[in-house]
């Protein structure tokens, strides 16, 4: 049984609140654009590349947005992890 003391696993664990943070940001960010400029009337409304301000800011800018913080935060804070046991490794040697 693998021990829960692995440095493997605090990696995970760090980088999957990393990621879950990354979606509550997400969410914020399509939730406030989209119902923040999309309660209006919709006569209100301004255009963007033929699309309701809205809708391109919560999800065509948000998307483009998110693609690249996901990429920077992969690139900053993510580590690459072995796969392999090294005490398997050990023993078979």
């Amino acid at each position: 049984m693998q021990d829960n003391k692995d440095f493997r696993n605090k990696i995970a664990n760090r980088e999957a609140l990393i990621g879950v943070g990354l979606v509550i940001i997400n969410f914020i960010w399509w939730y406030a654009f989209a119902y923040g400029l999309g309660s209006k009337d919709p006569e209100e409304y301004k255009s963007i590349f033929g699309l309701p301000d809205w809708f391109f800011y919560s999800c065509v800018l948000g998307f483009i947005v998110m693609v690249i913080l996901v990429a920077f935060v992969v690139k900053v804070f993510f580590v690459e992890v072995p796969f392999d046991d090294d005490e398997e490794g050990e023993e078979q040697s």
